[in-house]
């Protein structure tokens, strides 16, 4: 009888473990799908390259010393902000002291032709000599005066003043970039020992590979990735033989702030998307065989689509396959292609 009862508990046990193995899982629960909607394209991105803020032309300038002599005191030091026309160095010359003396020559000439012209034009009014003879000493005079106008430019153009004083002044705003002078030293009146360099740009310049040189052109439009804006100047037209790449200038819009020079950015390039174009959230593609698709919302689910894409970026622009006002899926792309594939 005990051997009948401890059959009977087993068979149940046994049985009971069977039905509790082949019971049916439950149900997977549904996905949570993140979606956006397509809309019409303004722009595409056509690439995203690095960039270096430079100095367009002109905001770096060399100051040259306009007469050879010796600097008789330095009013500056490298890295200061300066002016324009404030005074970074003054030199003594023997040349400034020449033009000086010249000067002085002239206007004593510009004396006596004056004096003259004034006795010669007194004598033709009283007939005592020939009208002539004033007419020439008219003419001595207007040249004497001339004399007399291009030595004084010339000592103001110069810098210099009567007593051979010469003064390096600073010919645009900006900082002192570079500076190889010093008191009593001498100068040939052929170097520049002196850089002033202006604060701040708003030009960048970046390498355009060769693959990007068709499809970009002057006049584009350019981002920052601060969002500061602006437009592609120029594109060089000769490859660099070691980087493949075409040297190229873009200029943020003025307005913003100056950017220092030698800063890194990374700028994006546009250009208008193709009529009937529309974008998405690059997330929306997933890679098929090197081509993209996009899970397309309809009444039973998810339907992969494939698409034609072109630029670069977020968002993605799409010129085939896929309407304005269709629903992708932006999350779960492996999962509703596994489940496409079933």
């Amino acid at each position: 009888m005990l051997k009948r009862f401890t059959f009977f508990c087993v068979s149940i046990a046994i049985g009971g473990c069977s039905a509790s193995e082949t019971a049916a899982p439950p149900p997977a629960p549904p996905m949570a799908v993140k979606t956006a909607v397509a809309a019409a394209a303004g722009e595409m991105v056509l690439a995203t390259l690095p960039a270096t803020v430079v100095q367009p032309p002109g905001a770096r300038v060399a100051v040259a010393a306009p007469f050879a002599g010796l600097v008789r005191d330095v009013a500056v030091q490298p890295g200061q902000a300066v002016r324009r026309g404030q005074l970074l160095a003054t030199l003594i010359s023997r040349d400034a002291m020449a033009l000086a003396a010249e000067l002085s020559r002239a206007e004593a000439r510009r004396q006596l032709t004056a004096a003259e012209r004034a006795r010669m034009d007194a004598l033709a009014r009283a007939g005592v000599v020939a009208g002539a003879r004033a007419d020439s000493a008219v003419a001595a005079d207007a040249e004497a005066r001339i004399s007399v106008a291009a030595a004084q430019r010339m000592l103001a153009q110069m810098g210099a003043d009567r007593s051979g004083s010469v003064r390096m002044v600073a010919p645009i705003a900006g900082r002192v970039a570079s500076m190889a002078i010093e008191a009593g030293a001498a100068l040939d009146g052929s170097s520049a020992p002196i850089v002033i360099e202006a604060e701040g740009s708003r030009w960048l310049a970046l390498q355009v590979p060769e693959r990007l040189a068709g499809s970009l052109r002057p006049g584009l439009a350019v981002r920052t990735d601060d969002g500061q804006r602006g437009r592609l100047e120029t594109i060089g037209s000769a490859i660099d033989p070691a980087t493949r790449a075409f040297a190229a200038r873009a200029r943020l819009d003025d307005g913003g702030p100056a950017l220092n020079s030698g800063r890194l950015l990374r700028l994006v390039m546009s250009a208008p998307a193709p009529a009937g174009a529309v974008a998405v959230p690059a997330a929306a593609l997933a890679a098929d065989n090197g081509a993209d698709l996009v899970f397309v919302k309809g009444a039973k689910g998810f339907v992969p689509r494939p698409v034609t894409r072109v630029g670069s970026g977020d968002p993605a622009v799409i010129t085939a396959g896929l309407k304005a006002g269709e629903t992708v899926a932006i999350s779960n792309l492996p999962e509703l292609r596994a489940a496409a594939q079933r």
